[in-house]
């Protein structure tokens, strides 16, 4: 097989990475009911860090549920998807960072940093989805960090959630045309 064949075949196999989007979009609901909860805005980033723990096991449930093999081991590339999705820990260091010196911005250093992540899955799963999203994704967000009050930090992970959704929905259009 050629890279090529071997990213198809784990595009497919993996379902494109949509069991981890869909817990993802799972936290991020979580998310944002945290941000509507009248807590502080440092109980909300502490229950904000608490809920990405759910991260890998909903989406081993999730692959369980929708039969996607993101482990493949006899494609040598399937290591390489959970290498960039632990990468995304690589920048906890600036959320901690928003932790202390800018906790109103955590929410929004966190969803910038989920979305960028996505970008490297494009070429993994060869598919332009993750290409096109991600940017968007990131300087949305952005945008909106500017333009929201403190009141109204609940409507980031909010957007988040959204684009999550149409980043599932436009995956699987990907993956039911390579299945074809």
């Amino acid at each position: 097989m050629n890279l090529l064949e071997f990213k198809n075949e784990l595009s497919v196999r993996s379902k494109n990475g949509i069991s981890f989007l869909l817990a993802a979009t799972i936290i991020w609901t979580i998310i944002t009911v945290i941000f509507l909860q009248p807590f502080g805005i440092k109980e909300k980033n502490v229950f904000m860090l608490y809920s990405t723990g759910l991260m890998f096991p909903l989406a081993i449930i999730i692959s369980k549920v929708i039969k996607a093999d993101w482990k493949a081991n006899d494609n040598p590339l399937s290591k390489l998807g959970l290498y960039l999705n632990l990468t995304q820990i690589m920048y906890f260091p600036i959320i901690f960072w928003a932790f202390v010196k800018s906790p109103t911005n955590m929410v929004l250093f966190f969803a910038v940093i989920t979305g960028a992540h996505f970008f490297p899955y494009g070429w993994l799963y060869n598919t332009k989805v993750y290409f096109i999203i991600a940017p968007i994704i990131s300087i949305i967000i952005l945008v909106i960090g500017w333009a929201i009050t403190i009141e109204n930090l609940w409507f980031i992970p909010f957007t988040m959630v959204i684009f999550l959704l149409v980043l599932n929905l436009l995956l699987y259009i990907d993956y039911k045309k390579k299945c074809k």
